[in-house]
């Protein structure tokens, strides 16, 4: 079956954004769903996050804050090519994973699963909507 960009990642339109988890090196993103889904979005690299009119990247004096204003808000939409990696947008703002070829820690940038049919999702360097790092 041949990938299509932002079939599964769209897939979080309508549901709510319920965590934010810090664990070690890795971020987790936690959403409710459909009946019993609660996808996670699992982030190996850190994401961007824009709110009110700037960016905010990972290491950056109020980047945790930004994060964490995120939650509870619902997924407007969702954006996944080339060049722009992924991103999904609420009312308040943007999380967005592209990291640069430097920000690369592991075989993984992310990985989406939860999903009550099983299905899930791993964006690696050099592959589909990442195949420019």
């Amino acid at each position: 079956m041949a990938y299509e960009p932002n079939s599964l990642l769209g897939r979080l339109v309508g549901s709510r954004l319920l965590a934010v988890e810090f664990v070690l090196d890795y971020l987790q993103l936690r959403f409710d769903g459909a009946s019993t889904e609660q996808p996670i979005l699992t982030c190996e690299v850190m994401p961007i996050v824009a709110a009110a009119g700037r960016e905010y990247p990972p290491a950056s004096s109020g980047w945790a804050d930004a994060l964490r204003a995120l939650i509870g808000k619902d997924v407007l939409g969702t954006r996944e090519s080339t060049g722009t990696g992924i991103a999904i947008d609420f009312a308040a703002g943007s999380i967005l994973l592209h990291p640069a070829q430097d920000d690369l820690v592991g075989p993984e940038i992310a990985m989406l699963r939860g999903f009550d049919d099983g299905a899930w999702m791993a964006w690696r360097p050099g592959e589909n909507s990442f195949e420019d790092l």
